[in-house]
């Protein structure tokens, strides 16, 4: 389950000809953190500050939003968390230069960071609502996942067990169908992501302090 990335960089903002981002984000992203999504709206693609860690309307508080940065697609429309964004079409996007995953040797977890190869972003499938949580707004989203057992690359991730999981990656070329999607039948963007277009390799935890967005928006 993807709990930790970074996102997109100006870098490949441009290559993909996409709406500048008009805020700053983190250099790296971790549950309850703030994250590009891009979605689309009357105007068109457009990008939104959000909480990683989808906040329901009905939670109480934000704290919800670290147990719910992952949102299996077989559950969405049966999950109290997930349903009423799921029935509404909130789909959207997650930009990122590279997730990680945790791959076990001699039962110890080492991070292991996923990318592309030619060094464009990777489009992750996302969830997002907008609530009111004591009385301030709050735009949060969280990734959508599949089962990944069978797949070459995220099959090796996770823990020990039959229960390997995947975020699900949007082709660039379906990008527009994805955020348009008006009837919540996802499954034909349920597939593993092409393996020969990605590589992988382990990549140590850096100390990251949360103190305030760095300025991976002027990256290049």
């Amino acid at each position: 389950m993807c709990a930790n990335f970074k996102p997109l960089t100006l870098k490949q903002l441009h290559n993909l000809e996409l709406p500048e981002i008009p805020f700053e984000y983190p250099e790296e992203v971790y549950p309850n953190y703030a994250t590009p999504l891009l979605f689309h709206s009357a105007q068109g693609p457009e990008w939104r500050l959000v909480n990683f860690g989808l906040i329901p309307k009905w939670a109480e508080d934000q704290k919800i939003g670290t147990k719910t940065y992952n949102a299996r697609n077989e559950t969405l429309l049966e999950k109290p968390t997930f349903a009423e964004a799921t029935a509404k079409c909130h789909f959207g996007v997650i930009p990122v230069s590279e997730f990680y995953e945790s791959k076990y040797f001699d039962n110890k977890p080492q991070r292991w960071g996923i990318r592309r190869k030619d060094g464009q972003a990777t489009f992750i499938a996302a969830i997002y609502e907008i609530a009111r949580i004591q009385g301030e707004i709050i735009r949060s989203a969280s990734m959508i996942t599949m089962d990944a057992i069978d797949h070459p690359m995220m099959k090796e991730f996770h823990e020990p067990g039959n229960v390997k999981r995947s975020v699900i990656v949007i082709p660039q070329e379906r990008l527009k169908e994805w955020l348009t999607l008006s009837y919540p039948a996802i499954h034909s963007f349920v597939e593993g992501f092409p393996v020969e277009e990605f590589e992988c390799s382990h990549v140590p935890k850096e100390k990251i302090k949360k103190v305030s967005a760095q300025l991976n928006f002027f990256d290049s």
